[in-house]
């Protein structure tokens, strides 16, 4: 019982640190930009043809050619390895409901399983802006089939693919269904918000939560369709994902709004800067 209670108060202190919700609150700002940029590079895509990768090692290499790019760079990677520490704080939360039993630990279970996928993510992005901010960062064009020949030399290899494509796929439904549902509010603590100012908030991640999850649900398609034909040179990453929008019919419109969701996904996460979820 004393290690328990050791383990929990420990699990307590490190989701209450200060100095880590202000760095969250940084990393969350950073995410928020991410996504931002992402948006413009995709709206370069739909209307002017625009050469970077519109995913996050272009939004990272638009960053690093700003002035004080590299400074930015590493504030960035800051903020997200911050990001990931508060979802391990978050798992460390659930300690206890996973030793139970029964309905109390399915939800601790789904709810570390998220946490840590999330810290996976955040630490993703954060290597990513470090290998931009050291001069070692590279467009992610292309790397993404690369991966995929890669796994299917091994055995079994094609059916993990089609794991994981399944996957991707469902996690970009659980965006869409997040969003329409509004169950994004309960990550965020808007209680010190105005009415007008919560309207705004809901709304953001009515539209951001589901043009996300789109975008992933494409992503998913494509590494699907590369088990399928057993190609890898049918899979890739975002950037493939919204090159497969635009030559969609109505192309142009159809990205269009993607990226705008993606955008209102990056103000939302400003949002979420500013009235953290308390845990």
């Amino acid at each position: 019982m004393g290690t328990t209670s050791g383990a929990g108060t420990s699990a307590q202190q490190a989701g209450d640190s200060d100095a880590l919700e202000h760095l969250a609150r940084v990393g969350l700002i950073a995410y928020g930009v991410v996504h931002l940029l992402i948006a413009w590079l995709a709206l370069q895509l739909a209307w002017s043809g625009g050469s970077g990768s519109a995913d996050q090692s272009g939004a990272m290499a638009t960053l690093a050619q700003q002035p004080f790019g590299q400074v930015l760079l590493w504030v960035l990677a800051i903020g997200l390895v911050a990001l990931a520490l508060w979802q391990l704080a978050v798992l460390l939360r659930h300690r206890a409901g996973l030793r139970s039993s029964g309905d109390q630990r399915k939800e601790a279970a789904a709810k570390s399983a998220k946490a840590v996928a999330k810290a996976v993510v955040y630490v993703f992005l954060a290597v990513t802006a470090i290998r931009f901010a050291t001069g070692g960062g590279q467009s992610s064009s292309g790397q993404e089939q690369q991966t995929v020949a890669g796994v299917f030399g091994w055995p079994g290899g094609r059916w993990l693919v089609g794991l994981a494509a399944l996957v991707v796929i469902g996690v970009g439904a659980y965006h869409v269904h997040k969003g329409l549902t509004s169950r994004f509010l309960k990550e965020i603590d808007t209680a010190e918000a105005s009415a007008g100012q919560r309207r705004v908030i809901e709304r953001l991640g009515q539209v951001g939560y589901p043009a996300k999850g789109i975008a992933l649900a494409l992503v998913g398609g494509l590494l699907g369709w590369a088990a399928i034909t057993f190609d890898a040179s049918k899979a890739g990453g975002l950037d493939s994902a919204l090159h497969t929008v635009l030559d969609a019919p109505f192309g142009k419109l159809l990205l269009t709004l993607v990226a705008l969701g993606i955008a209102a996904f990056g103000v939302f996460s400003f949002a979420r800067a500013r009235y953290p979820q308390r845990t």
